[in-house]
């Protein structure tokens, strides 16, 4: 049965007293309709109290969840590569069907389930699909998936995405936050607009101190080369940013991931006391110790994508023992669990009949092929025939889980709360001093140069006007080049946020190109500051205002030139290539170096908007009645009549200002739409 937005439930048919009953009561009074036998049989271990109807508030909506058959493939890259004929025939020897040989199963029909109160671990070695097995469950995979999985006896729609927490492997955080900034943000963007900001900033503290990161709450994130906290600070970190909206199904990817046995060992009882507050937990986990392994309630074991344990992880030892397989030396569970798992038994014993009558030399094969086959032949049957056989979740839970949330704030108090996370990430960059001092080297240099340069003479004239373009190349290329690399280089921060519904995507748009503006207006009028009086510019009050706004107009929709490329291409390596074709584009087409561009190439500088702003910074340093080359024989002439000004009319100015700023508005507006297929489009 496909996974897929057939069933989801998000305008459901009832009326407001219903959906106001749900809300207000789904979780102070969910146990008193959960089925006695349901618990009893199905979750007899979990501290649940069916008689208790004064139910904590404060607890998360209690997720049952039952996931049976599930299989998932990804395309084959090499199925239509190679030689045709060779491929025909492999096809016809091999006896493969034209599905088979496009798609590689990635998982092969797994059955379990999980209740609150409850922490399921998925072991198996590197590949064999725990990863893979999670994001199904947690509804990041929804194409190419058959079976069914179930939240509370409802399939995934987009009302769980914000009951579901999901840890990547990759911590993914902002460097230049600290950690108290990182968990008051997601915070105040993802708590309930019920809740006051006082009420919001206790539960950071109370977070901060459930998961002991009081030591590091004014440290920075950092990573890289630049100091911060530890490894396990930072997937703490992770943790509580999800935790603090009181998820009910909490999923971890690799949590102890480059963690000493000491901070996973940390880690796991943090785990711990959230599933005893009523939260639903999986995790993978590679090769835990022995310690943290006891603390598995349940244990999914996967082998190149096929179950070959599931069940009570106290009791796995047991059960392969029941099958004649023991370790013959003293030896962590889990690390004898992933030897079955990949089939190396050098230090184990195993049945010797289990290799009589295999077509297959391969000892690790037949071990792995042997356990498939008794798990499918007893365990499997029980888990099924458990799901089948228990009572189905209570209506209310049922109902209340498919009630849609709504965004916690408004747009402007995302604008608002965004736009100062956004600051804060960005601000390094902003007043970098390497920035300052290329602006003010820069500046000094061409006004060196150009050093109280003249228009009385044609020859001086050209050297200005090539100093105008030149300060127009400069500045083009600086806010692109600064743009282009702003989207992909947040793409992880993004990608991760938006599938956890943490903001609108315009907000995020809106505050990005209007927090890097502060940077794009203080640069170039700093630089014009220095550069203009000392290169003898026009000196009359209105032409240096003047002068100023044309180079911010051209800065501004350079930058969203730079926005557009960035988010259309999303690759730092593509985005420097088509930023560097877009600025020769520009440099050719502007107007300076070729003045009379053939009639077949003319419609590029239409497209340039360096053309444009070349033109108006003409138009407003210069007049075309100005008189100039006096001591010339011929006498004085009008600034119009130089040959520089040929294909340039000095008069006006107003069509190149709005033809700007519509450039500047279409390249934001398309900025925004690039950005919203490739982030949107990868949310599954």
């Amino acid at each position: 049965m496909e996974i897929g937005r057939e069933d989801e439930i998000v305008d459901m048919p009832m009326s407001p007293p219903i959906v106001d009953s749900i809300i207000n009561n789904e979780c102070c009074h969910h146990r008193e309709f959960m089925s006695q036998t349901y618990l009893q049989n199905k979750y007899s271990e979990i501290d649940i109290d069916t008689e208790d109807s004064n139910f904590d508030q404060n607890r998360p909506l209690p997720i049952f969840l039952k996931f049976e058959d599930v299989e998932y493939k990804v395309r084959n890259s090499q199925a239509g590569s190679g030689n045709v004929v060779k491929s025909m025939v492999s096809k016809v020897t091999k006896h493969l069907t034209v599905e088979e040989d496009r798609y590689k199963k990635i998982l092969k029909g797994i059955t379990g389930s999980i209740g609150p109160g409850e922490i399921l671990a998925l072991m198996g070695p590197s590949g064999s699909g725990k990863t893979t097995l999670l994001r199904v469950i947690g509804g990041r995979l929804v194409e190419n998936v058959k079976g069914k999985v179930t939240y509370n006896d409802v399939r995934f729609n987009p009302a769980l995405k914000r009951r579901i927490g999901f840890v990547t492997q990759e911590d993914v955080l902002f460097p230049q936050l600290t950690v108290e900034e990182t968990l008051v943000f997601s915070a105040l963007l993802r708590l309930p607009g019920s809740m006051s900001k006082q009420q919001k900033y206790a539960k950071v503290d109370t977070t901060i101190k459930e998961l002991g990161l009081e030591r590091c709450r004014h440290t920075k994130i950092a990573g890289g080369y630049l100091k911060g906290i530890s490894g396990g600070e930072r997937k703490r970190t992770c943790i509580g940013s999800e935790i603090l909206v009181d998820p009910s199904l909490l999923l971890l990817d690799e949590p102890t991931s480059g963690l000493d046995s000491s901070s996973a060992n940390k880690l796991l009882l943090t785990l711990q006391g959230l599933a005893k507050a009523g939260r639903t937990i999986i995790t993978t986990i590679h090769q835990p110790s022995s310690r943290i392994f006891h603390m598995f309630d349940k244990l999914l074991l996967i082998s190149e994508g096929y179950p070959v344990y599931y069940g009570k992880a106290k009791e796995t030892m047991e059960y392969f023992s029941s099958l004649r397989f023991t370790p013959q030396i003293p030896m962590n569970p889990a690390e004898f669990l992933l030897d079955l798992a990949t089939g190396e038994v050098n230090d184990i014993s195993v049945p010797p009949d289990i290799f009589q009558n295999e077509e297959s030399s391969d000892p690790s094969k037949i071990v792995i092929e042997y356990l498939q086959r008794t798990y499918k032949s007893l365990l499997e049957p029980k888990e099924k025939e458990q799901n089948h056989r228990v009572a189905s979740t209570p209506e209310r839970l049922q109902l209340a889980i498919q009630v849609k949330m709504e965004w916690t704030c408004s747009w402007l108090d995302q604008f608002m709360i965004l736009s100062k996370r956004t600051y804060k990430a960005r601000r390094k960059e902003y007043f970098d001093k390497l920035r300052i001092v290329q602006a003010l080297g820069i500046a000094l240099l061409l006004g060196l140069l150009w050093w109280k340069s003249s228009i009385n003479t044609e020859a001086g004239l050209r050297d200005q006007v090539g100093l105008a373009f030149y300060i127009c190349i400069f500045w083009t290329s600086s806010c692109i080049f600064a743009a282009v690399y702003v989207f992909p280089f947040e793409e992880y921060y993004l990608v991760k946020e938006n599938k956890a519904d943490m903001y609108r995507l315009s907000v995020y748009y809106a505050c990005s190109t209007l927090c890097d503006m502060v940077a794009t207006i203080f640069y170039p009028t700093f630089f014009m500051l220095i550069l203009y009086f000392m290169a003898g510019f026009n000196r009359a009050v209105a032409s240096f205002f003047l002068t100023l706004l044309t180079i911010l107009l051209i800065a501004i929709t350079s930058q969203g030139a730079g926005e557009m490329f960035g988010a259309a291409v999303m690759s730092v390596k593509r985005a420097g290539a088509a930023a560097t074709l877009l600025l020769m584009l520009f440099l050719l087409t502007g107007g300076y170096y070729v003045q009379h561009i053939p009639k077949f190439m003319r419609w590029l500088k239409y497209l340039s908007f360096m053309y444009y702003g070349f033109r108006l910074l003409l138009k407003v340093q210069y007049s075309g009645d100005q008189l100039y080359d006096c001591g010339s024989k011929g006498g004085c002439r009008t600034l119009q009549s130089s040959p520089t000004f040929d294909s340039v009319n000095l008069k006006g100015g107003l069509k190149e200002v709005w033809i700007l700023l519509a450039m500047a508005l279409i390249f934001r507006l398309l900025a925004y739409l690039c950005l919203r297929v490739r982030i949107v489009g990868r949310k599954n």
